[in-house]
């Protein structure tokens, strides 16, 4: 009996002890599963409020977005004070439930506005988010080529950048971006090679033709003329830009110089030569070739980048910085040799404005690189036709904005150059569409450009 009990008390012994210590394990594992739930729950409640803070700052960005849709030009907030601007955040049912706070740097040499939106709820505002995005005016130099009439590239021309006429377009070049008219046709004209047919608003053998399209929109040319009054009075004091009044003679010679200075000479005589303009037959004799100078003045570029003349201008040399040339009314600007930038990086840019014309003179390079964004306002850039002048290649990095019937080459019906630049390559400046010359006229809706999350 006594071997009996003992077995049986050791038995109750071993199953105290298990049940003793599987109520501990069981224990430990029901706390380490709720410790567990609760930390998935804790962290998906902080993952959720991160996410809400994302969208709270998303919200603060289409505020301001919304807000520049309105006044173009407040970088306050509309408080005519400095930021950050902090505003509330509600829900559904109009409760306060977080904040969203804006930092807004205003364009400086550019269209471009940049605005960071931080957001957070108030149950959680050690959880925050911010975004940035970049928004900017494209201006008129988003284009390689631009012009107010009808068009004809040539098979030697290499259009690089988008392309836009008003008129009627002649491709027969080739291109890498959109070429856009805005008509759906047009009566393509004896000068473009058509004897006056009926065509399509682009038709040619260029292309490739998946980058044509017509009709869009079309561009407008008016908001120059205020521009080149914006020109002028930012060249008067207490502005830092630089005027030059009429010069008495034929006009001025503007030489940029590579140590960011100008010498500027008056233009005493012209050289005349036998030519023609396109839509006319009559020969006539432009005086736009330099002949004589004056004694040069040497300027420093001007502080705040404008330049106006009150008379034609000629130009050429190496630019370094940024500046605008704007002529008075019936002025034209004439390229009279190279003009090149100091580097291609957007630092060194130049606007060329003609209130008429932009010319290329007879006696210009037999290889013409022009570094620039030339817009003629009233009248066309292109050069004349001289009878034999036959000239080799014309290189243009930026922009040609031409209202009326533009050409650096004169061909035959046969499609051969027989006066002006056998081959030309226009390249956009990239660097332009949101940071172009002083001056220049821009678009009037903010352009998304890009979206980040800095934290």
């Amino acid at each position: 009996m006594k071997k009996i009990f003992k077995k049986l008390n050791n038995s109750g012994n071993i199953l105290l002890f298990v049940m003793v210590f599987g109520a501990i394990s069981f224990s430990l594992i029901v706390m380490g599963v709720s410790g567990y739930a609760i930390l998935e729950n804790r962290a998906s409640g902080h993952k959720q409020n991160r996410e809400a803070a994302f969208q709270i700052a998303e919200a603060g960005v289409n505020y301001y977005r919304w807000h520049l849709a309105h006044n173009k030009t407040d970088y306050q907030d509309g408080t005519g004070q400095a930021g950050p601007y902090v505003h509330n955040f509600e829900d559904k049912d109009g409760n306060i439930i977080g904040h969203f706070s804006l930092n807004i740097t205003p364009p400086n040499g550019s269209t471009i506005v940049t605005v960071e939106s931080t957001g957070w709820l108030d149950s959680q505002p050690e959880s925050k988010r911010t975004l940035k995005v970049r928004l900017g005016f494209p201006a008129l130099t988003d284009y390689a080529f631009l012009t107010n009439t009808d068009v004809w590239i040539g098979n030697n021309e290499v259009i690089h950048g988008k392309f836009h006429a008003n008129g009627g377009v002649r491709f027969d070049g080739i291109t890498d971006a959109p070429v856009t008219s805005a008509v759906p046709t047009y009566l393509c004209k004896a000068y473009h090679g058509c004897g006056n047919q009926t065509k399509p608003g682009i038709w040619g053998q260029g292309g490739p033709v998946t980058y044509w399209s017509f009709p869009v929109p079309a561009q407008d040319f008016s908001a120059v003329t205020a521009k080149l009054a914006e020109i002028k009075a930012n060249t008067q004091p207490p502005a830092t830009g630089l005027y030059l009044s009429s010069s008495g003679k034929q006009g001025w010679r503007l030489q940029f110089l590579s140590n960011g200075t100008i010498n500027a000479y008056k233009v005493n005589t012209t050289n005349c030569y036998k030519a023609k303009d396109v839509n006319s037959n009559n020969y006539f004799w432009p005086c736009i070739d330099m002949a004589t100078l004056g004694t040069a003045t040497n300027y420093p570029m001007p502080a705040n980048g404008y330049i106006y003349v009150e008379d034609n201008v000629w130009v050429d040399g190496n630019v370094n910085g940024r500046s605008t040339v704007g002529t008075a009314v019936g002025k034209s600007i004439i390229i009279n040799g190279n003009l090149l930038y100091q580097a291609k990086d957007g630092n060194h840019v130049l606007g060329l404005i003609a209130e008429k014309n932009i010319l290329i003179p007879h006696n210009s390079p037999d290889n013409l690189e022009v570094d620039a964004a030339l817009l003629a306002q009233n009248g066309a850039a292109k050069r004349y036709y001289y009878p034999g002048d036959m000239k080799n290649s014309l290189t243009i990095y930026g922009s040609v904005i031409s209202n009326g019937l533009w050409t650096w080459s004169w061909v035959s019906g046969g499609g051969a150059v027989v006066s002006g630049y056998k081959e030309t390559n226009a390249t956009y400046d990239a660097n332009l569409t949101y940071s172009p010359p002083v001056g220049f006229p821009v678009g009037s809706e903010y352009n998304l450009i890009s979206w980040e999350e800095v934290q």
